[in-house]
């Protein structure tokens, strides 16, 4: 084997084992690299408690209670499903019933999502595209076709 061959081979078995080992990380993280699961989804793909995940949708009209020292329970909806949510802290300005959000936790055994970070919509015309779209499929989407556009600077 001349030295050219040589280099050739190890080459491309180098280039195999990093697409080999690639592919791996990318199979490994498939279910990771969603920016929410939907309640709809939780119930579908069976997730254990204490499983790290962020969860999507509205503030279901009528849920909010608010308690002493920041905790705040309430239940998000995809329309199909409902999953409780407890958090502690403040939560942000924009939060209230109807609105949609994306809240980042655990679900306990009991089933409620126990948050500890919820983000809410920036203005009185947004929501995250994902909710939008799954509202749409299942015929609860009453807002604009598409997305506004924002401001060019």
């Amino acid at each position: 084997m001349t030295r050219k061959q040589r280099r050739l081979t190890l080459i491309g078995t180098a280039g195999a084992v990093l697409a080999l080992a690639l592919g791996l990380v990318l199979f490994a993280m498939s279910d990771t690299i969603v920016f929410f699961n939907a309640p709809s989804d939780i119930q579908a793909k069976n997730v254990q408690p204490g499983t790290r995940f962020r969860l999507g949708g509205l503030v279901k009209e009528g849920t909010v209670r608010r308690d002493e020292n920041q905790l705040v329970s309430f239940e998000v909806t995809d329309m199909a499903s409902t999953v409780a949510v407890h958090y502690k802290g403040l939560l942000p300005d924009l939060f209230r019933e109807g609105q949609g959000i994306v809240a980042e936790g655990m679900l306990e055994p009991s089933g409620v999502f126990r948050a500890d970070t919820v983000l809410a919509k920036h203005d009185e015309t947004y929501m995250p595209p994902e909710v939008a779209d799954a509202l749409r499929r299942q015929g609860h989407w009453q807002g604009e076709a598409k997305a506004p556009q924002q401001a060019q600077n």
